[in-house]
Formats: structure tokens, C-alpha cells, sequence
């Protein structure tokens, strides 16, 4: 099946909103070196928030992504239909290189702003989005654009995970892990600690056990895209050198760990339905259907 691409200026349409499962436990008591540096070591909380959606034309997966339809509308504008439902977001934008995504966007009531091709990631493009920003932000969330049942709550979430962890320049989230997806390197993993910090991401299963089987009894956890950072780590971000890991996984987020900085990470119940390929579209499209979401 090949996935038409649409432009649609449709009203947006609430849907089922899905709870915040929690926070995992962990306040907390001390502020790292390098947070220290880069956040002034102030404790104050981290108010305004602008929402970003970093969107690309260009993929090598999946070309033209973010105007593909779903049941009569791109995958952006339900992103982004979504995403002004979260409380917590002070602003909300789309971040784009492309002229077309840009005149969709534009079309259904979306604020836009261009970014220039050279963004190697969304985080990147994310920070060139804030620079131009006419007024100041603490917190930037980046939602990603392929995620168009992305609930309001997770994104409020990870906000106050930020908010309420002074020595974490970096929030996520995760989710229960079908054991079907267990081997999917496009179904990233991730790992934390006691206090609900961040270990590791990968493309495979972690933990991984002797059998080189799924463990069945165990909690196996899958990163959702969304992220959130506090902006004067994400001015600084584009300028670490690429780390081993995050060259190895091609996961972005592996460069934040392995410079030190602190990640905290929120367990929600979401049932995930990324678009990363075009046989994604058909099965979310399945997925609406049985749940009478539109």
C-alpha cells in the first residue's frame, strides 16, 4: 500500500484522552557538575514552555512522512491537533526545512517556523526553532511529528518530570513493550535507574538475558519520542561532538548520557502507534477504526 500525501484544514476532533500512569518515584537532592554549569545552578522552576515539532520532507524510511494520510488528514495537523491540548505548553510551533510541509501547516492554523536543511536531528532543529523565537522559553518539548496519537497528558508529563528534577536537563517517556515488538530496532528500549534516571536506549532488547529470549515476566520498557529539554542545554547541545554510542544505535539521545547530563524518564500507559514506515500507516489506520477515533 503506498500512504497518499494530503493536505487537509479540517476542525480538529477530540478524542479519548489516555492518564499519565506516574512519575517514577525519586525527587531530586542535588544538582549534577554539569547541569551546575550550564543551568547556574539555580533552582528555580522552569515556567514558560513552547512546544516543537520538528518535521522533514526528506527521509530516507519514509519520504514525505509528515503530509501522509490518515483517515483524511496529514499525520501533522493530528499532531498537532493533539499537542494544543496539553496544559502546560505555553506555545506551540512547527519546525520545518520544506516549503510544502510549511503551506499545510500553514493551512490549517499552525504557526510555523523555517529551519535550514542542515539540522542533522530533531533536537537540532528544535534549538535553530527557539533561537528565532521572538520571546524567552525554560522548557522545550520536541513532539514528534510521526506519533499523531500522541495524548496531551504525556506531554504534560514529561514538563513537570523537568520541572520537578533541578539536576536533569533532559525529560522522556516510556511505555510497556509488546513482546512482538521485542526485535523491532525501529521500537527503541530503554533502561533506568531506582530514582527513575535514565541507563541506557537501545535499537535492541535491553536487558538482555542468557536465552537470547523475551522474558515474559519482565518489564520491558519502550521509548516514546517525545522529549523535553531545558532550553539552555538544548542552545548548547548542537555543539557536543558525537559520542560512540549515539554513532553506534543512531539514537541522539545517547550523546546527552554519555556526556554525563541527567535524563529523567516517566512510565505512561500509551498505546503506541509511531509512523516510521509506510506498512505503519495501515495499521494505525486499523487502530482508529476499531476504537471510533476520527
Amino acid at each position: 500500500m503506498s500512504p497518499n500525501l494530503i493536505c487537509s484544514s479540517s476542525e480538529s476532533s477530540s478524542t479519548k484522552s489516555w492518564v499519565v500512569h506516574g512519575i517514577f518515584a525519586g525527587a531530586a537532592i542535588a544538582v549534577a557538575i554539569g547541569a551546575r554549569t550550564y543551568l547556574g545552578g539555580s533552582k528555580k522552576i522552569r515556567s514558560r514552555v513552547v512546544g516543537i515539532i520538528p518535521a522533514r520532507f526528506a527521509s530516507s524510511r519514509f519520504q514525505g512522512k509528515p503530509l501522509v494520510n490518515i483517515l483524511g488528514k496529514p499525520m501533522i495537523q493530528r499532531t498537532w491537533e493533539r499537542s494544543k491540548l496539553a496544559v502546560t505548553l505555553d506555545h506551540l510551533v512547527v519546525a520545518t526545512d520544506d516549503e510544502k510541509i510549511a503551506e499545510c501547516c500553514r493551512g490549517f492554523g499552525a504557526d510555523v517556523i523555517m529551519t535550514s536543511e542542515s539540522c542533522r536531528n530533531g533536537t537540532e532543529r528544535c534549538n535553530e526553532a527557539l533561537q528565532k523565537l521572538e520571546k524567552r522559553y525554560d522548557i522545550v518539548v520536541n513532539i514528534q511529528g510521526d506519533e499523531p496519537l500522541i495524548e496531551p497528558e504525556i506531554i504534560d508529563g514529561v514538563v513537570k518530570a523537568l520541572q520537578a528534577a533541578p539536576d536533569a536537563v533532559f525529560s522522556t517517556a516510556v511505555t510497556s513493550l509488546k513482546p512482538e515488538d521485542a526485535f523491532d530496532p525501529n521500537r527503541v528500549k530503554c533502561v533506568v535507574d531506582n530514582r527513575g534516571y535514565a541507563i541506557y536506549f537501545s535499537r535492541g532488547l535491553i536487558p538482555f538475558n542468557k536465552s537470547g529470549k523475551v522474558n515474559p515476566q519482565f518489564p520491558y520498557m519502550l521509548h516514546l519520542g517525545i522529549q523535553s529539554y531545558d532550553s539552555k542545554f538544548l542552545k548548547i547541545y548542537p555543539g557536543l561532538q558525537p559520542t560512540p554510542l549515539q554513532l553506534e544505535e543512531d539514537l541522539e539521545q545517547l550523546k546527552v548520557l554519555e556526556n554525563g547530563y541527567k535524563m529523567k524518564v516517566i512510565k505512561v500507559e500509551h498505546e503506541a502507534h509511531g509512523v516510521d514506515t509506510p506498512e505503519d500507516v495501515e495499521k494505525i489506520e486499523s487502530f482508529m477504526r476499531e476504537n471510533n477515533l476520527s
